[in-house]
C-alpha cells in the first residue's frame, strides 16, 4: 500500500510561520522579540545574498541568462521571492500594466475600462475606472475587486491601491513597503 504524504504544504508552513511571527511579536519579553527579529533578518540577509549571487551568475550568460531570469520571475513562487528581496527583473509599473491588460476585456463587457494613472516609489498605485461601469455601484464593487485581485496577483508588493471612480473598499495591503506573508503564501503553489 502506498504511503500517504502527510507533510504540510508550503502554504500551510507559510501560514504557520505567520502565526509564529505574530506570537513572537506579541511577546512581553523585549529581548526575545529582538533576538527573534535578528534571527529572521539574518536569514533574510543570507537568502538575499545567495539569490543576488545566483542572478549575477545567470545574467552573465548574456541574453540566454537574462531570458532565464525573466522566465524564473514568471513562476509565482520565484516571483514572490524575487520581490521580497527587491530582485525582480520588472519594475512595479510594467507588472501592474500587465495585470490591467488581463482585466480590460472583462471590464469592456461591462462598458468600462481602467487606466493606470501612476505608481510611486512608496508602492502606491493609482488607477481610474472609466466608462459605463462608473455609475453602477454593485457591478462597480465587483469590478474593483476583480482589478484588485489581478493587480495584487501580479504585484503583491503594491502598498496601496487607489481606484478613482470606484466604490471604496478595505485596503488590501497592511502597510507601505510590507508584503504580508499571507499574500506571498497565496501564490506559493506552482502555477
Amino acid at each position: 500500500m502506498p504511503e500517504l504524504n502527510t507533510a504540510p504544504s508550503l502554504d500551510d508552513r507559510m501560514r504557520r510561520l505567520e502565526t509564529l511571527l505574530q506570537e513572537i511579536d506579541s511577546s512581553s519579553d523585549a529581548n526575545q522579540r529582538a533576538q527573534a527579529r535578528e534571527i529572521v533578518q539574518t536569514l533574510l540577509d543570507f537568502h538575499a545574498a545567495g539569490l543576488t549571487r545566483i542572478i549575477e551568475r545567470v545574467t552573465k550568460s548574456a541574453s540566454a541568462g537574462r531570458r532565464l531570469w525573466a522566465d524564473l520571475a514568471d513562476d509565482p513562487l520565484v516571483r514572490d521571492m524575487l520581490l521580497l528581496y527587491d530582485l525582480h527583473p520588472e519594475g512595479l509599473e510594467p507588472r501592474v500594466q500587465a495585470a490591467l491588460a488581463q482585466v480590460r476585456p472583462l471590464l469592456a463587457t461591462h462598458g468600462g475600462s481602467v487606466e493606470l494613472l501612476g505608481c510611486n516609489e512608496q508602492g502606491e498605485v493609482r488607477l481610474r475606472l472609466t466608462g459605463n461601469c462608473h455609475g453602477c455601484p454593485s457591478s462597480q464593487q465587483t469590478l474593483r475587486q476583480t482589478i484588485e485581485q489581478a493587480v495584487y496577483a501580479a504585484a503583491p508588493d503594491v502598498a496601496a491601491l487607489v481606484v478613482e471612480g470606484a466604490v471604496e473598499s478595505a485596503p488590501a495591503a497592511a502597510s507601505a513597503g510590507f508584503v504580508p506573508l499571507a499574500v506571498l503564501a497565496g501564490s506559493a503553489a506552482p502555477g
